[in-house]
């Protein structure tokens, strides 16, 4: 007979149509994992970024914005703190006092502006110290040229400025503080004002600010290496 052997035989259908119900393990498997939820998307708008050119969230967690760290001791802090910086603290105070071009050379020195940094402040500002005293009768001239090593060290070291602690004191201008932009024209402003108003006193305080902080570049030498050689060596015969 011509006919098909699949098309005539019934059970071979009932066979087949069997098999069709059988389930797919692999289906099965993909049925029973939880669904998985869309992952949010991710805002670029909402990174901000510091003083320092860093983001927000340098050093924690993405978009978590960095809080800023106070000064170690208070503007009119002048003999510093009970602790083992006292006697540094008394030298930059009498620096302060006497010879702040020196006090000012030295910090410039230790915030790491380059070779030669010592005698590239120090001596423009006694050139200006002694104008402004001759001419003037103070120091006038000088706090212009010094002021922005102040907020050099605050951006340095994420320091607060004097609108941002104004603002956490008196809970006021928190829209202000938040713009970074306004906040950073308002804080190198109040840098300027601390240098003309209180001059020795903010040279203090960020002499004992990178003291502790930063060490001197003098004491930043590496160690010598050095080769002795091993000292004559003679071969002995042990007596019986």
């Amino acid at each position: 007979m011509g006919n098909d052997p699949e098309e005539s035989s019934p059970l071979l259908t009932k066979q087949v149509n069997a098999d069709d119900k059988k389930p797919n393990p692999a289906e099965t498997f993909a049925q029973t994992l939880p669904p998985t939820k869309p992952s949010p998307p991710v805002c670029a708008s909402s990174f901000g970024w510091t003083a320092d050119g860093l983001p927000l969230g340098h050093g924690s967690v993405v978009g978590e914005p960095m809080e800023r760290t106070q000064w170690d001791s208070s503007l009119f802090a002048c003999l510093g703190r009970n602790d083992e910086f006292c006697s540094s603290d008394l030298e930059v105070c009498l620096l302060g006092s006497m010879a702040p071009c020196v006090l000012y050379g030295g910090n410039a020195e230790r915030l790491g502006s380059g070779a030669g940094s010592f005698a590239n402040h120090c001596l423009p500002y006694t050139g200006l110290y002694l104008i402004g005293n001759s001419f003037f009768g103070y120091n006038c001239l000088a706090p212009w040229f010094s002021y922005p090593s102040r907020t050099a060290i605050r951006r340095k070291f994420n320091l607060e400025g004097s609108c941002e602690a104004f603002a956490r004191s008196c809970g006021c201008c928190g829209s202000f503080v938040e713009d970074e932009l306004q906040r950073e024209h308002c804080e190198t402003a109040c840098d300027f004002a601390t240098h003309v108003f209180c001059h020795a006193c903010a040279l203090c305080q960020e002499g004992r600010e990178l003291r502790r902080r930063l060490p001197h570049p003098g004491f930043n030498a590496q160690p010598v290496l050095v080769m002795i050689p091993p000292g004559e060596q003679t071969m002995g015969r042990s007596v019986p």
